[in-house]
């Protein structure tokens, strides 16, 4: 590869992995931001940040959507809600390693789910790396002994099979294929932020998010704003960006290496301590999500997914989290 060819190569490589690191340390930015009362109204504040930038950055593909692609975007948009309550509620319960582990196991659901719509079988080899996977998982929530694992590796787990039934629903519906990814991106998150808000003002579902906002520091606004700025609307274009540069399964390979960010991030900075167990749970989930996705590889279709947190990724046009 000429030097000129493999420079240009790493350029674009780089951002895209810089937002999988960004994407790796969203667990913690978002435990450091959120309590078990203020689950609700961070949402609404962080996406509502969002909101306006996609809507104008968008504007003319958004007004072009037809009205069955509108409802398709916005029957996604339920889903994704409950991916990032799941997400956001198990995080406060769990360690950032544990989140960001467990959340990658979608790359695993995603390739059996499809599997089972379509009557295939997987190969011996993509049964072995998603056994070696679930393995891992059981070790992980394990820390230093043996116990019942917490309510939000729980939750985690939920979210990651959430996460499965979003990629399958948008490759299967009709309605969305084809569209364009910002504009979609946009209708799944405004439809996320509805039903936010009309939680937000449930009895129950904990502080609004007004008073959430007033309650929050300088350190809070910029945790929110790093979530908002940096895991969700530079995550999306760096992804719009490169897939247009490189090809789907380069970005999905890089995006990829998203557990491995979670688990440093977690280890080095929130000062998590996994236990021998623990971190050999980490290195079987890291090694079989990866022979996971190798294996799969072959078999896996292209889907138009949302910028989200979110990627367990499925690696496409524009595979990502919130």
């Amino acid at each position: 590869m000429p030097v000129t060819a493999a420079r240009r190569a790493w350029l674009t490589d780089l951002p895209v992995l810089l937002v999988a690191v960004v994407w790796g340390s969203s667990y913690l930015a978002a435990k450091g931001v959120t309590t078990t009362q203020t689950v609700v109204a961070v949402l609404v504040l962080r996406f509502a940040v969002v909101l306006p930038v996609l809507v104008v950055a968008g504007w003319r593909k958004l007004r072009a959507l037809k009205g069955a692609q509108i409802r398709g975007a916005g029957a996604l948009g339920l889903i994704l809600s409950g991916i990032f309550l799941l997400e956001t509620y198990g995080v406060v319960h769990t360690s950032a390693t544990n989140a960001g582990l467990i959340i990658s196991l979608t790359m695993i659901f995603t390739p059996v789910a499809e599997s089972r719509l379509t009557g295939t079988r997987p190969s011996l080899s993509f049964v072995a790396a998603a056994g070696l996977s679930v393995l891992g998982v059981l070790l992980l929530t394990q820390g230093a002994g043996f116990s019942a694992p917490s309510l939000g590796d729980l939750l985690m787990l939920g979210a990651a099979v959430a996460r499965t039934v979003h990629v399958l629903a948008m490759s299967r519906m009709r309605s969305v294929q084809g569209a364009d990814a910002l504009s979609m991106t946009t209708v799944q998150l405004g439809s996320a932020v509805v039903v936010f808000a009309l939680l937000s003002g449930a009895p129950g579902t904990g502080s609004t998010p007004w008073a959430t906002a007033a309650d929050f520091g300088t350190r809070d606004w910029f945790g929110l704003l790093y979530l908002s700025a940096f895991c969700t609307l530079f995550a999306f274009f760096v992804q719009m960006w490169a897939v247009r540069r490189t090809s789907p399964s380069r970005v999905s390979l890089l995006l990829g290496t998203e557990p491995v960010w979670a688990a440093v991030v977690g280890i080095t900075l929130a000062g998590d301590r996994p236990g021998w167990l623990g971190l050999l749970g980490a290195l079987f989930v890291l090694a079989g999500t990866a022979w996971g996705r190798s294996a799969a590889a072959p078999r896996q279709a292209s889907v138009v997914e949302p910028a989200q947190p979110d990627g367990a990724d499925t690696g496409l046009e524009t595979a990502g989290r919130a």
